[in-house]
């Protein structure tokens, strides 16, 4: 965690083998598009998700059809899963003994009977529930006294199931409140926030295309963490889940709250490069995408910023003429030219990789 963000100390709830809550990581989830009966597609996009750094997956269950192939599909896959229930409330009754979470919305999921028969169920299977609200499904009543969706019908309508669940002494649940809009999701966290100390789940519903949907996940979300609220996070886009899982780790990435794979550093380009910028950096972000471990690469296309930033990766380059200059550990290598950009910065990002784990191995051992 970024030692400038103080974080809300929540409570800890686990889906799975993943802790929520607390000091624990910040997790990122997805949900699948799939469709479930399609037992097959949903297992392999699961696994997908898993490879590009899901924690959790959440898989839509609208029917009992999709019930049976949840059971299946969950004895297939290794990651833990929430089944995400609406309307009917014997539909998380049937998935409770598979499921590691419950995803139930307050704005169809009925009265306070169907809401027990569900803590009932969870309490039987040692499992959490998500009390997920959202701007676009709210209680009839709570539409005709707000009038339209705000920060505040959010919260409230969070309150009645709080309410339901203190009642029933269930405290093994977190929260959403999503929105569309921005303003409205982050003041509806930051009230929520400061009335329980459950674990919140953050993200901006609906929002949008892979370009526009990113810039709104980043904005509302950045802010809530900035300000240390929120415990796990889905970035929700018209585009390839795995795309979300990407997306989170970029955002988890930037705050230096939690790093994985290869972060690189580059210049927007300018006249000044003294090789193609953008084709070195997209050519080779391709070709790590399998790396999963943490390191730092500065790509620099000239000599204004180049030493720097070069200084302080894992392995830089800085653009020079005539050769570039390749630095390992913040000290400079040799020269590379332009042919062999990202051939050479390839191989060293993987033998550097490949020496941290031969060193780690060493420590591991003596101790």
């Amino acid at each position: 965690m970024s030692n400038w963000i103080k974080r809300k100390k929540t409570k800890v709830v686990w889906v799975g083998n993943v802790p929520v809550g607390g000091n624990n990581p910040i997790s990122i989830q997805s949900m699948t598009n799939t469709d479930t009966c399609d037992e097959v597609s949903t297992i392999n996009q699961i696994k997908d998700l898993e490879a590009a750094g899901a924690d959790i997956v959440r898989v839509s269950v609208p029917g009992f059809e999709e019930a049976k192939a949840f059971k299946k599909i969950k004895n297939a896959v290794n990651i833990p899963l929430v089944a995400d229930i609406h309307f009917d409330y014997k539909i998380a009754l049937e998935v409770a003994d598979s499921a590691d979470c419950l995803r139930i919305n307050p704005g169809n999921i009925g009265k306070e009977d169907r809401v027990k028969e569900v803590i009932s169920a969870a309490i039987d299977n040692d499992i959490p529930i998500r009390v997920g609200v959202n701007a676009g499904s709210l209680e009839k009543d709570l539409q005709k006294k707000y009038g339209e969706p705000n920060a505040d019908a959010l919260v409230e309508s969070a309150l009645r199931h709080v309410d339901i669940l203190d009642k029933f002494n269930f405290e093994n649940y977190k929260m959403s409140l999503k929105a569309s809009n921005i303003e409205m999701t982050v003041e509806a966290y930051r009230k929520i926030s400061n009335i329980i100390d459950q674990p919140l789940h953050l993200g901006i519903t609906e929002a949008g295309s892979y370009r526009a949907g990113t810039v709104k996940s980043s904005i509302g979300i950045g802010m809530l963490l900035s300000e240390g609220i929120g415990d796990t996070i889905r970035i929700s886009l018209a585009s390839d889940p795995v795309d979300e899982i990407k997306i989170g780790w970029d955002i988890l990435k930037s705050l230096n709250i939690r790093s994985r794979g290869v972060k690189i550093v580059a210049c927007p380009s300018c006249s000044r490069q003294n090789f193609n910028v953008i084709e070195v950096v997209n050519e080779l972000e391709q070709r790590l995408e399998d790396i999963s471990d943490d390191i730092e690469v500065a790509i620099i296309g000239c000599y204004v910023n180049g030493p720097g930033e070069s200084k302080a990766a894992t392995i830089g380059l800085t653009g020079a003429s005539p050769n570039n200059l390749l630095y390992i550990d913040g000290t400079p290598n040799k020269k590379i030219s332009n042919e062999d950009l990202v051939d050479e910065l390839e191989e060293q990002v993987r033998s550097k990789i490949s020496k941290q784990k031969i060193e780690s191995e060493k420590i591991i051992l003596r101790s």
